[in-house]
């Protein structure tokens, strides 16, 4: 009923940048947070940053000054703008939205994407 479709990943160097976008899409009534999480090898996944409905945006403090969050309410998207990459951010992205659907919008879900590969090489 509801899915996140990823994309912009891809390997680049080190001080290059990427921008990454997730659309949702499905039988959504309204959602709440959207944002990014990464994993890497060995690692668990941790929040990179994340988006309230009510414009409130926090970061891990590792990318703050180098990546920004931004979300197109319209357009149901949210985008990772990264720059001056760094090899320690190699990972797998995941995008996340929390939402309600239409039919039952009394609960809030959590949706992933299927995850987009950032490879930075140094």
């Amino acid at each position: 009923q509801v899915q996140l479709v990823e994309s912009g990943g891809g390997l680049v160097q080190a001080g290059e940048s990427l921008k990454l976008s997730c659309v949702v899409s499905g039988s959504i009534f309204s959602i709440n947070a959207m944002g990014w999480y990464r994993q890497a090898p060995g690692k668990e996944r941790e929040l990179v940053a994340a988006t309230t409905s009510g414009g409130i945006t926090n970061y891990v403090d590792s990318v703050k000054g180098r990546f920004t969050l931004s979300r197109d309410n319209a357009k149901n998207t949210v985008y990772l703008q990264m720059n001056s990459l760094k090899p320690e951010v190699t990972a797998v992205y995941y995008c996340n939205a929390k939402l309600q659907i239409t039919g039952n919008n009394r609960i809030q879900y959590n949706y992933w994407g299927q995850g987009t590969q950032v490879t930075v090489s140094s």
